[in-house]
């Protein structure tokens, strides 16, 4: 038997067919064609399922972009998927398909694939984090994604380092982490700078002291909020995947020397803080976690 895991991302739906022991088989993509309104991109959601459908499959995981209700499965306004309002998204795929259906928060269940079956396991709490187009945050506790009372906890992402910042948030607030040192984020502040890479790993190659400068406030910046983190959640492990970890040492070594000094944690300098392992598939191992025993 066998979850199909869904991935509803805003450029493109994944998905493939999840064992118990979180083995991937049968991989399949299609574009959202999400730029063509609801109907379409919804279209080939529905397409992508059906396809994948066989009489090994007793449940389908999804996990999609917030704002969504993990508890009622619905899905209430993503930015990057025009027209899905207050969609019920598990309810109408459970009725549709006769299947159980759960959806999920693409960055918590990326931080629960991650705790499960990839970099967090055996740890506990793990918190997770996606530095990427923007940043994803997850908190998995008990072996299960801390939700809040309303299902909305754990954005960590936008989270404030810099309350009198100039740059405001897409979200609303100034100076969320998001913000400041996403992917996207430094690339603005490079190209701000005079700089023209196209990603953080063109920018850190570079031997130029002001790019120099610019990294080391990104890692200051992250270090900071981290330190943050691990104030309030003590967790047992640090996870981050996404783009940005392409930087690898050039990231996570200025991280790991710099975060202890910005937590009241006292243990924190034995707080790992590691890169994801799952890849390209942590994404459809995570919309089908949620019906995988730990």
């Amino acid at each position: 038997m066998a979850i199909l895991g869904v991935d509803l991302g805003g450029t493109k739906i994944a998905a493939g067919l999840v064992s118990a022991k979180a083995e991937v088989t049968h991989c399949r993509e299609v574009p959202t064609l999400a730029d063509q309104g609801y109907e379409v991109s919804r279209g080939q959601l529905d397409q992508l399922i059906a396809a994948m459908l066989g009489p090994e499959v007793e449940a389908i995981g999804i996990c999609a972009p917030g704002p969504l209700d993990p508890i009622s499965g619905v899905v209430a306004n993503p930015p990057n998927l025009p027209g899905w309002r207050n969609i019920a998204l598990a309810h109408e795929t459970a009725r549709k398909y006769g299947l159980p259906c759960r959806v999920e928060n693409d960055a918590n269940a990326a931080a629960l694939a991650e705790a499960r079956f990839g970099a967090g396991a055996g740890f506990d709490p793990v918190f997770y984090a996606t530095l990427s187009t923007g940043i994803g945050t997850g908190l998995v506790s008990g072996g299960k994604v801390f939700h809040g009372a309303h299902g909305a906890a754990a954005e960590g992402g936008h989270v404030s380092v810099d309350y009198r910042s100039s740059v405001v948030c897409r979200c609303g607030v100034r100076g969320c982490i998001e913000a400041l040192a996403s992917g996207t984020a430094i690339l603005r502040r490079a190209r701000e700078a005079g700089f023209s890479v196209q990603n953080a790993s063109e920018l850190a190659a570079l031997e130029d002291p002001a790019a120099v400068q610019l990294m080391e406030e990104t890692t200051d910046m992250l270090a900071a909020w981290l330190g943050s983190m691990m104030t309030l959640f003590d967790p047992g492990v640090v996870v981050l995947g996404g783009g940005v970890t392409k930087l690898g040492e050039k990231l996570f070594g200025p991280l790991r020397r710099k975060t202890p000094a910005c937590t009241l944690n006292p243990n924190a300098a034995g707080i790992s803080i590691v890169p994801a392992a799952l890849g390209r598939e942590c994404g459809v191992v995570g919309a089908a976690a949620a019906f995988l025993s730990f």
